[in-house]
């Protein structure tokens, strides 16, 4: 299968001329590393695709910049059966090449030191590091045995044999790493805090924070303090697991948020947004309303969002296109009121503080955010 011209291509893309990512990427044959994955249909349905039984569409899928979801709940599509269609949430994938270069960009690697990919998946992001620093610099890291295990023998069958490891990083992380770069959602606080004690004095980290946009770098000093700043760079990884699936969602809440009335209804000041593609908008109210889960439905014309929160609260806004909505709250917070503070700080300042802020995580896994004289913890018990 002539799978170099689609990868050289793919490498154009993604890369500089004079990048060294250039040569790993052109000379991966990423499809080796996703056979099989799923789509969604038309209907919204996941659909298993098999590349041995399209090899055109396998190439043009494989050596595409997109992600390809490789995981449904708890049914990876290795093991699934053509007519499944699994229900739930996407829990591993094969990232988008450019993102994977973007943070190997953000980690500065070098030769010699020791890396850390954590959240393996298909292995993508290992066999490029593998390519650059050479397979003794490299240990890939999951939660599940299964990706940890296919992973290293089709990175074996491509001739990389980097370290392997399962673990749940938000428990425990294994060794020590001069850089760590994440391409899963770490939760600050307590989460992250293996991580940061896995990171090697001088090292530095590349990741992002669970539920936000949020690319976080830094490096370690001695103190055990990590040092940097939120890049002015966005990305929406998977947020980390430590079962075999993500906990159920707030089913319940997001029943209330739905149907629910309350005595606390008014009307909205700005239009109903879809909070999961407004990602720094999103990203704000994870700062300041942590745990804060979204909802959204287009009907026709009509838009309407909902919040939902663990500690009970929750909202809904819903409008004709972009009239000003009507909003129902309850619960112990205000989350649409919440979102709607952020929205009126936009407007007036004509951005939000994050991206650019400055970042110091502490060994317990909190991040402190400052830009200015705006501050805010990430994280704190």
């Amino acid at each position: 299968m002539d799978w170099q011209q689609h990868a050289a291509r793919l490498s154009a893309q993604v890369t500089d001329p004079v990048s060294r990512w250039l040569g790993p990427v052109a000379e991966t044959p990423r499809h080796e590393l996703v056979p099989r994955w799923w789509e969604r249909d038309g209907v919204g349905e996941w659909r298993l695709r098999d590349g041995a039984a399209d090899a055109t569409a396998w190439m043009a899928a494989a050596y595409a910049n997109r992600s390809l979801i490789t995981r449904v709940g708890t049914l990876h599509a290795d093991k699934a059966q053509l007519g499944d269609h699994p229900e739930g949430l996407p829990t591993s994938s094969a990232t988008l090449p450019s993102l994977v270069v973007r943070m190997l960009r953000h980690g500065r690697l070098a030769d010699g030191l020791s890396l850390l990919d954590l959240g393996t998946g298909a292995g993508g992001l290992t066999a490029y590091a593998c390519h650059r620093l050479g397979d003794g610099c490299v240990t890939s890291l999951d939660v599940d045995p299964y990706l940890v295990g296919v992973a290293g023998e089709r990175l074996a069958s491509l001739g990389h044999h980097p370290r392997m490891v399962t673990a749940d990083a938000t428990e425990h992380v294994p060794g020590s790493y001069d850089r760590i770069v994440s391409t899963v959602g770490l939760p600050a606080g307590p989460g992250l805090a293996p991580v940061v004690t896995a990171l090697a004095p001088g090292g530095r980290i590349a990741t992002t924070i669970g539920r936000t946009c949020l690319i976080i770098t830094g490096w370690k000093r001695e103190n055990g303090d990590v040092i940097g700043q939120v890049e002015r760079d966005t990305a929406g990884f998977m947020l980390t697991r430590s079962g075999d699936d993500y906990p159920p969602a707030l089913a319940e809440l997001f029943t209330l948020a739905r149907d629910g009335k309350s005595e606390d209804t008014n009307m909205g000041a700005y239009p109903v947004v879809d909070l999961a593609n407004a990602w720094e908008l999103s990203s704000m109210l994870q700062v300041t309303t942590p745990g804060v889960e979204v909802d959204y439905e287009l009907h026709d014309r009509t838009r309407t969002a909902y919040l939902v929160h663990p500690d009970g609260s929750w909202a809904r806004a819903s409008a004709d296109g972009t009239d000003l909505p009507e909003v129902h709250q309850g619960g112990p917070q205000r989350l649409w009121t919440a979102l709607e503070r952020i929205r009126h700080q936009l407007n007036g300042e004509g951005l939000l503080p994050l991206l650019g802020a400055r970042v110091r995580i502490t060994p317990d896994g909190v991040c402190h955010l400052s830009r200015g004289s705006w501050h805010a913890s990430v994280g704190a018990q």
